[in-house]
């Protein structure tokens, strides 16, 4: 396991975010443009193996059902290979979204390039965006690396969504967050 932080160089506050066209367990095709009328997104690049993620599935899942009625959209998206990570699969990633019960979509990155625009290197790497796809956070979900929300005594995710769902300025301090890498597809490894 490699463990990364999140990274800096391409998408930087005030950009607007990358759009993708990535198909979700679903069957569906997803964008940004999919859904709209939403004041926020959340783009969370995860996986199903990681230790880093597991613990926070029932957050994220959470933060859907809180603040879905409130205008939040959560996009997660999975880039890792799944040739030598076979759990990170569609399959596996049907299995993990039943069971945690997520009602967002759970898009597969085949070809990884979604990841690589928006720089992500670790899972979990969450991008909040406004309503107009423009990055006003990249960070931390909370001070609670690996492990579940409730043992964290921070919610930088969170309170980043509250300002940007009341209108306002998003102060949040960044921190980055922390994971196991992106399992990259060898011909495009870092």
């Amino acid at each position: 396991m490699v463990l990364l932080t999140s990274q800096y160089t391409k998408l930087k506050k005030g950009d607007a975010a990358p759009d993708f066209d990535l198909g979700g367990i679903d069957g569906k095709r997803h964008s940004l443009g999919s859904f709209s009328g939403k004041k926020a997104f959340l783009v969370i690049f995860m996986c199903n193996h990681c230790p880093y993620v597991k613990p926070k599935m029932e957050y994220i899942a959470k933060l859907q059902d809180v603040y879905g009625p409130q205008g939040l959209q959560i996009v997660g998206i999975n880039s890792n290979d799944p040739t030598n990570y076979p759990e990170d699969g569609p399959e596996g990633m049907k299995r993990v979204a039943t069971a945690k019960k997520f009602h967002f979509p759970y898009l597969v990155d085949k070809t990884q390039e979604t990841a690589r625009a928006y720089g992500a290197v670790c899972t979990p790497d969450p991008y909040l965006l406004d309503g107009g796809s423009k990055l006003v956070y990249h960070g931390r979900l909370d001070d609670a690396h690996g492990e579940p929300h409730e043992n964290g005594k921070t919610q930088e995710i969170e309170d980043a969504l509250k300002q940007l769902l009341a209108g306002k300025t998003v102060t949040v301090e960044t921190r980055p967050s922390m994971g196991c890498s992106i399992k990259w597809k060898a011909e495009n490894g870092l």
